[in-house]
């Protein structure tokens, strides 16, 4: 697991790029509904987290083997480990 607390909208789309999902499969992995993360990838940076959301969504993309690297405001990037 990575030490970053949190990721930007970005990284969630090239996460699922990554992985080859769809919003609503990383809305089933996460618990979290396709509205708010359809708002958190349309964030150039770390998208407002009110619910503790982007931490479930967050750990569903590492559950998926994705590593998450770089910081938010500096190189974020993702790795698939798989």
């Amino acid at each position: 697991m990575s030490i970053n607390l949190n990721i930007t909208g970005p990284q969630i789309r090239a996460s699922r790029a990554l992985i080859d999902i769809n919003l609503f499969k990383l809305a089933e992995l996460s618990g979290v509904n396709e509205r708010t993360l359809r708002r958190y990838e349309a964030q150039d940076g770390v998208p407002a987290d009110r619910a503790g959301n982007l931490q479930k969504v967050k750990a569903a993309l590492e559950r998926q083997g994705i590593e998450f690297v770089g910081a938010p405001d500096r190189n974020p990037g993702v790795i698939l480990k798989k």
